[in-house]
């Protein structure tokens, strides 16, 4: 179990298998999932799991686990992958919170971490979100973050919002 990342109120780390119960009730939920194709099954959960593990042995990074340092209790994901749009290698942002922990400042807690740890440790000069044009709590985490539209692109077979923040 790899920390890292350290916040005011949150801990990222590296999720593992013994995380599966909370990635498949967060990826089973149809609300956290609104804005996705569907909700994840829990075999689709899982491979999420494995995916993820398979980032950061390739890249070091990928969506890590969030947890609440007051109770240790996972709350979401939250991390950098690496992703092409329009044939440009890009570092995008992308957060997932379980529906109990919404409204609460986490997410923008969890992503500016983030963008940080993109610019600080990366050395990465700019970093984008996808986010569904209809997604507005998203839209607002990305624009608290600074974060600025900067196009359209279909992914997944849905339109996305390309936001973007550029390091200072």
């Amino acid at each position: 179990m790899k920390q890292i990342l350290e916040t005011t109120r949150l801990t990222l780390r590296e999720m593992e298998m013994s995380d599966l119960d909370f990635i498949v009730d967060l990826l089973g939920n149809p609300q956290v999932m609104e804005y996705w194709p569907k909700p994840y099954s829990n075999e689709e959960a899982r491979q999420w799991l494995i995916r993820q593990n398979a980032r950061y042995r390739e890249h070091g990074f990928g969506y890590w686990l969030v947890l609440e340092k007051k109770s240790n209790q996972p709350i979401g994901q939250a991390g950098l992958l690496k992703m092409t749009i329009g044939k440009k290698p890009e570092i995008a942002l992308g957060y997932i919170f379980h529906r109990p922990f919404w409204n609460k400042g986490y997410a923008r807690e969890a992503a500016f971490a983030c963008v940080e740890y993109a610019f600080q440790k990366l050395q990465e000069s700019r970093v984008i979100a996808l986010i569904r044009p209809d997604n507005a709590a998203s839209r607002r985490v990305a624009e608290k973050l600074k974060m600025m539209p900067a196009g359209l692109t279909t992914y997944a077979g849905f339109e996305h919002l390309i936001y973007m923040i550029e390091k200072n």
